[in-house]
């Protein structure tokens, strides 16, 4: 997924995009310990999509609380 499209979303459609992430590189770790995973590079993009949508949920959230506590 791309990071423009994540930053459309909002802090709780990031969260749930995260854990339909998180989810879908469960399988996929399921499949390669089972040896039906014939595409091992999936994983590695699944980590960095999370890794992704991780990084700009933490940002939304320090900018929201940035805006609700101002800096005196």
């Amino acid at each position: 997924m791309k990071t423009t499209e994540l930053r459309q979303k909002d802090v709780a459609g990031l969260k749930d995009e995260v854990k339909a992430l998180q989810k879908a590189h469960f399988g996929l770790r399921m499949q390669k310990a089972t040896q039906q995973l014939s595409n091992t590079a999936t994983l590695r993009s699944a980590r960095r999509d999370i890794a992704r949508a991780k990084t700009i949920l933490v940002e939304k959230q320090s900018a929201a609380s940035v805006a609700v506590n101002p800096a005196k």
